[in-house]
């Protein structure tokens, strides 16, 4: 196989890239595909571990440093905030710089600032931490996907991307399960502490592994103006999703954030026709391909973020189980994940990504229906049936539209490309959650009142309607310490089948979505570039 696109690649010393010459495979250790597999996926490990491992250190770090909720909400929100705003931005620097640079350097502010909200005495500094590790966090994973688009040949891309997202999948899946752990034995600082360790033999493993791969055309100057446009844009959007159902989706600030938002983007797209070196070269979304992996995966994400959101709520606030307990509940779609993923690496190297992926879209419908039909008494083997498809479904997609996204990219803007891979998915969640979370309020806001009355119990003035409302939204029944027990027993049924019932349609709009996203996947093919990568190993 020979390569489309020319790549020159520098050892760590060299200050520009050598001379254009087709990729030679490697034998030694420095640029070895399986040991390069192997650094980044320690790398994004700590990412993606971040994302929800640090919500069951959340009351923890609120009792020890005497925060607010809204303290702790920017806990979780700035750091979603900085990685969603900055992930293009971040894959830019890498296809402009090297991949192995920018992802050295991510590696290590990620771990140094993980270690800093350790030794931190007050919100401010853990909230302000937060938003260095998304930073960090952006610039990291682009580049992990760079490495891998460069230093794999196109039949074994999609197996490596595969054991790629098995890590991210395992990692996601796993953070509440480890978060518990650590702080009910050890504390909350060690959920931080822990990835101190982490970065530092990722670090080691990157410096004596890693190689830079650069594009012969890779950019040479910055769009300063399009980075600013587009970092706006993402953040009114983004902002407006995380404060959505505080504002209220029919309140003026939510509308204008987004009103905002899109006016960003209208002039980044105006600006990226006009500038020499575009952040994003526009003709990229003339590729059908590229186009639909990037809207399959916001719709995956919905789908999988949002539909998850509520089902750790049921599993906790409806089923009574620790957050350990619950985080184990979670094994069957982790483990699907796990195996799924290089399975559905294998199938779409040898059947492309179109069936795979509307299969796994099919999947993931039907269990967000399997989801919708859980009961207050459901069993566990049950709920794992609905779990373990779900996983199923998620593997290939999270692969096959990976796969599609970069590969239908020139080598030159595969680090823009794995931003966009990133921040589609970034955005996914947000809108899943806000939007499944609307749908959920909206549910319980009707439900609750009738379910209150048709159950005996004392009618509720407005504003403890609302506060009532407000609990039943997350799965908690309101029982006031002293109520008698049966008044007790009838409020937490009223709680928790409202709390089903909205689940339950927030569960359907999820699969709605899927089987929106079904025929998304049908518009994917391989991608056009995916052979501009290592010759052969």
């Amino acid at each position: 196989m020979t390569s489309q696109t020319t790549i020159s690649a520098t050892g760590p010393g060299d200050k520009a890239p050598a001379a254009p010459s087709d990729p030679t495979p490697s034998t030694g250790l420095r640029g070895h595909p399986w040991f390069t597999l192997i650094t980044v996926a320690v790398g994004v490990m700590m990412v993606a571990l971040d994302g929800t491992i640090v919500a069951i250190a959340n009351p923890a770090i609120q009792k020890d440093l005497g925060a607010s909720f809204a303290d702790v909400q920017w806990i979780t929100n700035g750091y979603f905030l900085a990685l969603a705003v900055s992930l293009i931005t971040a894959g830019k620097l890498g296809d402009r710089f090297g991949h192995r640079q920018t992802f050295l350097i991510g590696v290590s502010g990620f771990a140094l600032a993980s270690g800093a909200i350790g030794l931190s005495h007050s919100i401010a500094f853990v909230v302000t931490f937060r938003v260095l590790q998304g930073l960090f966090g952006a610039l990291l994973m682009p580049a992990a996907l760079g490495l891998l688009r460069a230093t794999f040949p196109a039949e074994k891309l999609n197996m490596a991307i595969g054991l790629w997202g098995m890590v991210i999948g395992a990692s996601t899946a796993g953070g509440p399960i480890l978060g518990g752990v650590l702080v009910e034995h050890v504390n909350w600082q060690s959920v931080f502490f822990i990835n101190v360790p982490v970065g530092a033999i990722a670090l080691v493993l990157g410096l004596l592994i890693l190689r830079d791969h650069r594009a012969e055309n890779a950019p040479r100057s910055f769009d300063i103006l399009g980075i600013a446009l587009l970092s706006g844009a993402m953040f009114c959007l983004v902002w407006a999703l995380i404060k959505a159902p505080t504002w209220g989706w029919g309140s003026g600030t939510t509308w204008t954030f987004l009103a905002v938002s899109v006016l960003g983007f209208a002039l980044f797209a105006f600006w990226e026709q006009r500038v020499k070196e575009p952040l994003i070269p526009l003709g990229l979304f003339r590729s059908v391909p590229l186009s639909a992996g990037v809207v399959l995966m916001v719709l995956m994400a919905i789908a999988f973020m949002g539909g998850l959101f509520f089902v750790t709520f049921y599993l906790q606030n409806v089923h009574g189980m620790s957050p350990i307990d619950a985080g184990l509940h979670l094994l069957p779609l982790t483990g699907m994940m796990i195996v799924g993923s290089p399975l559905a690496g294998a199938a779409i190297t040898k059947l492309g990504p179109r069936i795979p992926l509307a299969g796994g879209m099919a999947a993931t419908a039907i269990a967000m229906y399997g989801m919708s039909t859980l009961e207050s008494d459901t069993s566990s083997a049950v709920m794992s049936i609905w779990f373990a498809l779900l996983g199923l479904g998620l593997a290939p997609v999270m692969v096959g539209a990976t796969e599609v996204i970069v590969g239908n990219a020139p080598m030159e803007l595969s680090g823009v490309a794995g931003g966009l891979q990133q921040a589609a998915m970034q955005i996914g969640g947000s809108l899943g959650t806000a939007v499944l979370g609307a749908v959920m309020a909206s549910r319980v806001d009707s439900d609750l009142p009738g379910n209150w009355t048709d159950a005996g119990l004392p009618k509720l003035t407005q504003p403890q309607l609302d506060a009532t409302a407000e609990a039943v939204q997350v799965g908690v029944a309101p029982v006031a310490k002293g109520t008698p027990e049966a008044i007790a027993a009838k409020i937490t049924q009223v709680a928790h089948d409202t709390f089903i019932s909205g689940m339950s349609l927030a569960c359907l709009v999820a699969a709605g979505v899927a089987v929106v996203a079904v025929f998304v996947a049908l518009l994917t093919k391989r991608g056009e570039n995916a052979e501009a990568g290592a010759a052969h190993i």
